[in-house]
């Protein structure tokens, strides 16, 4: 049976820009494909200036990797409402992705290979 996600170490460095400044930055972040969706990006948390993120009470459940919680993104002009994700206990599958984060790219945040 083929695995229905993967994930792996991404190469290079990686960065979230949002509202103009850089809230994360790291060569240590890893990527994860879900089927024939698009990669998502995991940064890890200590690579993510946390100062900028909000908790919500969001939550959504996949049946894959868990449930995410969800954090808002605190820019001098605007907040990215439910941006930020992490999946805090993941299924076994995805173990990888604990403490990490994952950022909805958006008009005003950016995640890219630098």
């Amino acid at each position: 049976m083929q695995k229905h996600i993967t994930v792996r170490p991404a190469e290079g460095t990686w960065v979230v820009r949002a509202g103009g400044a850089v809230i994360a930055e790291s060569t240590n972040a890893l990527e994860l494909t879900e089927g024939d969706m698009p990669f998502v990006i995991y940064f890890p948390r200590a690579d993510v200036a946390t100062a900028f993120l909000d908790a919500s009470d969001y939550r959504t459940t996949c049946p894959h990797k868990g449930e995410a919680s969800y954090f808002d993104i605190v820019s001098k002009s605007k907040t990215y409402t439910n941006a930020v994700w992490s999946y805090e206990t993941p299924k076994d599958e995805v173990l990888q992705i604990k403490d990490h984060l994952a950022f909805w790219v958006q008009d005003g945040v950016q995640v890219e290979r630098v």
